[in-house]
């Protein structure tokens, strides 16, 4: 049983319906769990009734109208004692900073098992957090190598860094951008410089990783 004796009220905001129902009856049928809302934007989150006091919110990360973020700090304003766990296919660095920034509890990948979502909204509503300080500080350090990184790089050297995480050769992006091959030469060495890689392939690598490109 939760904290307040009765079962534990669950809100699930998931924006595809048959996640969302699937859900919903996997949750239900935990003798201690009981789905008590569901919602599937950020607009329909924010305007849940007050009056199903939930304890754990189920959130997916994208939403149609905005993130699981956004979602999350409407429903704090409504249910002050909520707890977030977040379900996502999304296991970038930017959604589990986003996750955090909101308060999350808990962050899990869409491919978990139904026995661990199960297993973690259960902790979470006694008061468990599933994601520890030391990853919370290493995301966030992360977060602002990102930011430092992408505001050294300069609009044209991100074009660049683009069009070559798009896999087009120097000589193409001389002709796209209708500048000469050696000044695509200066920006390659420019952002190799600035991302501290060797290599173009490392630099393409490292702002993926950073999210510096699509």
């Amino acid at each position: 049983m939760s904290h307040n004796g009765g079962p534990i009220r669950v809100v699930i905001v998931e924006n595809h319906q048959l996640v969302s129902e699937s859900l919903g009856l996997l949750l239900d049928g935990e003798e201690d769990m009981e789905v008590v809302g569901a919602a599937t934007s950020v607009s329909e989150a924010a305007s849940l009734p007050r009056y199903l006091a939930p304890d754990v919110a189920l959130m997916d990360f994208h939403l149609g109208d905005g993130t699981g973020h956004d979602a999350a700090l409407a429903m704090r304003n409504l249910f002050p004692k909520v707890r977030f766990v977040f379900l996502s296919r999304d296991g970038s660095d930017s959604a589990r900073l986003a996750a955090v920034e909101a308060g999350a509890s808990a962050y899990l990948n869409k491919s978990s098992a139904a026995s661990e979502v199960i297993d973690t909204v259960r902790k979470v509503a006694h008061g468990v957090s599933l994601i520890s300080p030391g990853a919370i500080a290493q995301l966030l350090a992360r977060g602002h190598d990102r930011e430092v990184m992408r505001e050294s790089l300069s609009g044209r050297e991100r074009e660049v860094l683009q069009l070559m995480a798009d896999g087009i050769g120097t000589r193409k992006i001389a002709h796209e951008l209708g500048i000469s091959y050696s000044t695509v030469r200066t920006h390659v060495r420019a952002i190799s410089a600035k991302l501290g890689t060797r290599s173009m392939v490392n630099a393409v690598v490292t702002a993926r990783e950073l999210e510096l490109v699509n």
